[in-house]
């Protein structure tokens, strides 16, 4: 498989040491992508069951599967599925997770996937190639639906504006004329600091791929899949996706108001803590930066799974 010089693993030797893997350990790369992850913890001698949603992902990962025969089994689904999944191969329990969470380079740099708008290219974004596009949504949406999808994911205070543009100038249907539709929007001047249509394109590619509730089924289907020991790592790259790890590791550890994880969970005192104390968060350094720019938003953090059962749907929504 050629990662080239865009397909570098974030955080790459981070991710490894929080794990901890041993020869032999089972192991879940519930983000596949390029393989970076998994062929790391390959040449550690672990046993890797690897999941992407992303056909074309799965596709260019066969050669790295073939050349490790049995020790990686790919997975065309969800990482929220990772549990229900591997039960059906009688795989009850693993010894680490992780997942990169977010949109992948191979999908930023392929202009006919239309995650990007530095390349003109068909208003697309999905993960899995199916079901409805970002043209769709922009193009049938309520205008107060843009907005409200333009302002909660891509955390954009001008939303209404953008929302009312979008909407005249319909239809829409590539890269290029949506990015220019926000600008004019805004006032953008080329040479400023930050694109605009940034913002807007990450808001709606988290609608359409769901992601943030994927990753919080995400989060709960690897604390019931890990076994006591496990490791699990986390790499976010904005402050949407960081907050719901921060909190899912707070609550999960009883940072948030729960019981010592050495004890038992009291009756009307919530569940027992499933993680001992997270890590701190893990930046890139500058050097890494300077190799690989598109690492400079991301943030590791990183678990170990008690012996306390996984917290319920009901525990999860008190």
């Amino acid at each position: 498989m050629n990662k080239g010089p865009d397909h570098i693993p974030v955080l790459l030797d981070e991710v490894i040491r929080s794990l901890a893997i041993t020869p032999g350990a089972e192991m879940v790369d519930g983000t596949f992508g390029a393989g970076g992850y998994s062929e790391a913890m390959l040449c550690c001698g672990a046993r890797i069951y690897a999941f992407d949603r992303d056909p074309d992902a799965l596709t260019e990962g066969a050669c790295l599967a073939g050349r490790y025969k049995d020790a990686l089994r790919l997975y065309p689904a969800c990482f929220s599925m990772m549990d229900q999944i591997l039960a059906n191969d009688d795989v009850t329990s693993v010894d680490g997770v992780v997942l990169d969470i977010g949109v992948s380079s191979m999908q930023l740099d392929r202009a006919e996937r239309g995650f990007s708008f530095q390349k003109d290219g068909p208003l697309d974004m999905r993960m899995a190639q199916d079901g409805e596009t970002a043209a769709d949504f922009v193009n049938s949406a309520d205008e107060t639906v843009i907005a409200d999808v333009i302002y909660r994911y891509g955390e954009e205070h001008r939303s209404r504006r953008i929302a009312h543009a979008i909407v005249a100038a319909r239809p829409v249907f590539t890269t290029a004329e949506l990015a220019a539709i926000v600008r004019k929007a805004i006032g953008y001047r080329p040479g400023a600091p930050k694109d605009p249509a940034t913002r807007i394109f990450q808001a709606i590619r988290i609608h359409i791929n769901q992601e943030l509730s994927e990753l919080s089924q995400g989060l709960a289907a690897a604390e019931r899949l890990l076994k006591p020991g496990g490791r699990f790592a986390v790499v976010s790259f904005h402050s949407l996706e960081d907050r719901i790890v921060k909190q899912f590791f707070r609550e999960r550890t009883g940072a948030g108001g729960a019981v010592s994880r050495h004890m038992p969970a009291i009756s009307g005192r919530g569940p027992a803590p499933t993680f001992e104390k997270a890590s701190k968060a893990v930046r890139p350094s500058q050097a890494e930066i300077a190799r690989n720019p598109r690492a400079r938003s991301a943030t590791l953090r990183s678990a170990t799974r008690t012996h306390a059962r996984a917290w319920t749907q009901q525990e999860m929504a008190v």
